[in-house]
């Protein structure tokens, strides 16, 4: 038998009853949702990779990595983490650059084959976005290209962990994949919180063995993310001091790791780098920068973070003319003495900053230089248009401008 709950205390006499009233609305950003995975972070952070697919109940792991990779031994050591939890796994390498749309199709093909359960990605954006993807039509059916956009993943997807082997593309703890429709000739974006890795580990002695080049390629990419993420229409507090410190990181570190590759304070610091920008622009998402850039990689099949080196410092100009004030804080990042000047000249020293960072890490002084043809930019500028990055930039643009971006780019 249950005991009768205690009466309520008698209201005091004289005390009137009124009506609950609304607390009125705070004057602050209203609320938006964040999206991360768990994260592991730190030198040797690899060997948890093994425990980490247990956790999330593997028995038959799926790697998807890529040639380089393999012949740096990064696949040989998660192997031997895999055993040390107990699991074998089957690997998959079969993929180029830009993930192509018929090499996800054949990746899924071989994962449906493997019998396997967690999928493994350990490589570049290349290689984690082809992981997503392989996930996403797993556990969807039909094509990758059936879920480009926005939330098109409705379906349950395989587990994932994701360990990158570079500085830039945040596809670790993304909602992103980007895929090239080799039909269209363009880069698909696919967004959505199924796209989320369940676990990303960021371990930056895989960053010893990039080349100059990506390691190049990769930080402006992280760079972008961070620029971009910070002035964006869906940025916060949460996106905005993540954002500021990867554009910190990389301006005081990207230069010295090309020099001392081996040094792991620089190292670390660029993988914290993409890291923290890879939670900035996941959830506050990016910008015209983007959105041009997919066009052009797609079209050429270029390194994405090459384009955006070209790219960003006429984006930034284009933004400050309606937007300035976001610029200043990320002129400051960028190491930029901001004391005194208008919003507009900081917009313009960061856009200057930016494009000596790219010229001295090599990046090609326009677009001609990458294949870009005048007769291209029609088509690059229409494309530009549907892509979902362009949704978020701080100043609307219309054929017209996105056109004038890229001539202005050539």
């Amino acid at each position: 038998m249950t005991a009768a709950a205690p009466a309520r205390p008698a209201r005091p006499a004289g005390l009137a009853v009124r009506a609950a009233q609304p607390r009125p609305a705070p004057t602050v950003a209203p609320f938006s949702k964040y999206l991360v995975p768990e994260v592991v972070f730190g030198w040797g952070a690899l060997s948890e990779a093994g425990w980490a697919a247990r956790r999330l109940g593997a028995q038959r792991p799926f790697v998807v990595t890529d040639a380089g990779l393999v012949q740096a031994g990064w696949w040989s050591e998660l192997a031997g983490h895999l055993a040390e939890a107990g699991l074998r796994g089957t690997v998959w390498q079969e993929l180029t650059p830009n993930p192509k749309d018929h090499e996800v199709a054949a990746g899924t093909e071989r994962y449906l084959e493997s019998g396997c359960d967690v999928i493994v990605g350990l490589g570049g954006g290349s290689v984690i976005d082809a992981a997503k993807a392989i996930a996403v039509v797993a556990g969807n059916g039909g094509q990758i290209l059936d879920y480009e956009g926005v939330d098109k993943v409705t379906a349950a997807i395989p587990p994932t962990v994701m360990c990158p082997s570079t500085a830039g593309t945040g596809a670790d703890v993304s909602q992103f994949a980007v895929i090239t429709d080799t039909t269209r000739r363009l880069k698909a974006t696919l967004i959505g919180r199924a796209l989320v890795p369940d676990i990303s580990i960021t371990d930056p002695r895989l960053l010893t063995t990039m080349p100059d080049d990506l390691a190049a390629a990769t930080g402006l990419d992280a760079l972008t993310h961070g620029i971009e993420a910070f002035v964006s229409r869906a940025s916060g507090p949460l996106t905005d001091v993540h954002a500021l410190h990867a554009i910190e990181l990389i301006c005081a570190s990207l230069r010295g790791t090309l020099d001392r590759p081996e040094d792991p304070a620089g190292r670390t610091a660029m993988a914290q780098a993409s890291l923290e920008a890879g939670l900035a622009f996941t959830n506050a998402i990016l910008g015209a920068t983007h959105a041009m850039s997919h066009q052009v990689g797609g079209l050429l099949d270029l390194p994405h973070g090459v384009v955006n080196g070209v790219l960003l410092p006429h984006v930034i100009r284009f933004n400050a003319r309606s937007e300035p004030d976001r610029f200043t804080p990320v002129a400051r990042a960028m190491g930029i003495d901001v004391t005194g000047l208008p919003a507009d000249v900081a917009a313009e020293e960061a856009a200057e900053a930016v494009g000596r960072l790219a010229a001295d890490l090599g990046c090609p002084r326009g677009l001609a230089e990458l294949g870009v043809r005048e007769a291209d930019i029609d088509t690059l500028a229409t494309t530009t248009l549907g892509d979902a990055c362009l949704s978020t930039n701080p100043r609307d643009a219309d054929h017209a401008d996105v056109a004038a971006l890229f001539r202005g780019a050539l």
